[in-house]
């Protein structure tokens, strides 16, 4: 066992385990750790505790010193440095006509590189632009190009949810998601339902997909063939997944009519889920060339560029 604390550099960015030497650091307090990008101002997210060897990626830097006030004035200067940053950065960029949309600024605590992150539809030529902003800034400059869903974890906004996006406030990683898990929780297979404000698929779908996936086996599939415990066959008219109520088209011999019985109450041979999905992607034919698109979008954004070194 080893002992570490958890250290954050960006609202909702990844943890990164630091050697707390002799300090005493608590939860909440600000630190000055040596990265792979040089000396960086941290915020300490997970105070001083034990973990396994085996859960650490060798070697295990040091934190320099728990930031002074002097520090925290340093750290205040350099946000306000990326603003200017930005605003020369906008400007080379329409000087040399490249298409690309700038999205942030950052300096590091040292002042020894300024990263810029951009989007783009293709690969950029940059190169004199480098040289422009090296030339103003006479620091290390590096322009790096992120996907859309780095442009919503830094920019924010509301989720349909009515909420502040989750990526933006504690996600500190991308969870890969599915088609399949809209499919799962029998959610509506339109595009503009199921992508958040980055345009692909939302992030929350995987929160309950663990669940839906079990409450799922459980139940037969909508137009299965069921016998009730009273006696009656039917055919399945409906499921209620959370509350695992069955409405089936039951025949008495005389008519028939909808009952509803618990998922207990039932006898049925389970299908595979595949035919599930395949009844489901006719009835949803007409949508299924955006849904391809979004997602062979989800493949090729890739993972997380913010946090590389």
């Amino acid at each position: 066992m080893i002992k570490v604390v958890g250290v954050r550099f960006r609202s909702a960015g990844k943890i990164y385990y630091f050697d707390p030497q002799k300090f005493d650091i608590k939860k909440g307090e600000h630190v000055i750790v040596e990265t792979a990008r040089g000396v960086e101002y941290g915020t300490v997210v997970l105070g001083i505790k034990e973990i396994a060897d085996d859960e650490i990626t060798a070697p295990l830097k040091p934190v320099i010193r728990i930031a002074t006030p002097k520090d925290d004035k340093q750290e205040a200067a350099n946000r306000e440095k990326e603003k200017s940053a930005m605003a020369v950065c906008l400007e080379k960029i329409k000087k040399h006509k490249l298409d690309m949309k700038l999205i942030d600024a950052e300096y590091t605590f040292d002042n020894n590189k300024v990263l810029f992150y951009f989007t783009a539809d293709g690969r950029v030529d940059f190169r004199e632009l480098v040289k422009d902003l090296a030339a103003v800034f006479k620091t290390r400059i590096e322009l790096r190009q992120i996907g859309v869903r780095d442009e919503t974890k830094i920019v924010g906004g509301i989720g349909i949810c009515g909420r502040p996006l989750c990526c933006h406030t504690f996600l500190d990683e991308f969870a890969p998601v599915s088609i399949k898990m809209a499919k799962e929780q029998n959610l509506s297979l339109n595009p503009t339902k199921i992508s958040g404000v980055c345009g692909r698929l939302m992030c929350c779908l995987k929160n309950e997909e663990e669940t839906y996936e079990e409450l799922n086996r459980r139940l037969p599939n909508v137009g299965d063939r069921v016998t009730t415990d009273d006696g009656l066959k039917g055919e399945v008219h409906s499921v209620n997944v959370l509350r695992q109520l069955v409405k089936v088209l039951v025949d008495d011999g005389e008519e028939k009519e909808i009952r509803e019985y618990k998922v207990e109450q039932l006898k049925f041979r389970r299908r595979g889920r595949r035919d599930k999905e395949e009844r489901g992607d006719k009835k949803q034919s007409a949508e299924d060339k955006a849904l391809k698109e979004l997602e062979n979008l989800e493949k090729k954004e890739g993972k997380s560029k913010l946090d590389e070194g």
